[in-house]
């Protein structure tokens, strides 16, 4: 799929070394096509990381994609710079007239405080209403799945004895959704987490559908109207060495971590870090912006 963004985007040059289809906007204009318009709220800290990630994770369909990166207002980032922030990103109040076809609030750093104590919460929760009536799907990631789940339906997270850390085994529970469409029986996923949402809180909630979970760590994936509101646990969207960056950072810091599960190969850190994740991200993506996103949307938005 081509992807549409601002030309200069460095992480245009990664993908075009990858061989992935990148648009610039000039030469979208001559193209005889209304794109898809997906919005990323981008929340997390070293955000060309994720810019990189996700755009990649959004190329694998025929479609074109206008993808625009929104940023809270509320905060100051440490981790990326006010240059970046100011070329590539824009604020809440410049989109919030606008319409989207979909929307992907990401995870962040910020899952052991409460929510009402995260300094940009009350400006996300006004855009996760926003999106109930300018967003056709929108898809939340992580600490985002957890923060959309308590915003839209007032599930409580709660904090682990230890990181949930590693790459772990998913059962698909219902093959007849749209979304888990191609998976394999059982899937792998990255977790990075301090926090999790019980099963059964979430089986409490009638709005909700379990479409993938594990026996050792719980829910994967769910929806809820119908695909307008999907939640994902994980980061089905990193990079073969993000969790070995995050495991050598922390070992840095002196932290107390334990080796990411079922990643290296003989749990031996020294060694490359295994994909095997990869088909199915792009899966999950491609499901979305196929029957969540591109066969629901109107015409003219």
């Amino acid at each position: 799929m081509p992807i549409k963004t601002q030309r200069d985007l460095p992480a245009l040059g990664i993908l075009e070394n990858e061989n992935i289809f990148v648009m610039d906007e000039n030469r979208a204009l001559h193209q005889d096509i209304r794109p898809l318009k997906v919005c990323i709220l981008n929340l997390m800290p070293v955000k060309q990381d994720t810019e990189l990630q996700l755009l990649r994770a959004l190329s694998n369909t025929p479609l074109q994609i206008d993808v625009s990166f929104l940023n809270v207002s509320t905060h100051i980032s440490q981790n990326t710079s006010a240059n970046h922030l100011n070329k590539f990103y824009t604020a809440f109040d410049e989109i919030k007239e606008d319409r989207f076809d979909g929307m992907i609030i990401t995870g962040a750093p910020v899952e052991q405080m409460a929510f009402e104590e995260v300094d940009y919460w009350e400006e996300l929760c006004k855009i996760m209403e926003w999106t109930k009536k300018n967003v056709t799907s929108t898809l939340h990631i992580c600490w985002g799945a957890q923060a959309g789940m308590y915003y839209h339906y007032g599930i409580e997270k709660i904090l682990l004895d230890k990181k949930l850390f590693g790459v772990y085994p998913f059962h698909v529970l219902n093959r007849k959704v749209p979304l888990v469409r191609g998976f394999d029986d059982v899937f792998l996923a990255p977790n990075s987490r301090h926090t999790t949402i019980l099963t059964e809180d979430i089986k409490k909630c009638p709005e909700l559908k379990i479409l993938a979970e594990s026996e050792e760590i719980g829910v994967y994936l769910a929806i809820a109207e119908e695909g307008r509101q999907i939640f994902v646990m994980g980061h089905p969207e990193y990079d073969r060495m993000t969790l070995d960056n995050e495991y050598k950072r922390d070992i840095g810091k002196g932290l107390d971590i334990e080796i990411p599960k079922n990643y290296y190969p003989g749990d031996d850190p020294e060694e490359r870090p295994l994909l095997q994740w990869r088909a199915h991200s792009n899966n999950l993506y491609s499901n979305w912006l196929n029957y969540y996103v591109y066969q629901v949307t109107p015409y003219d938005l």
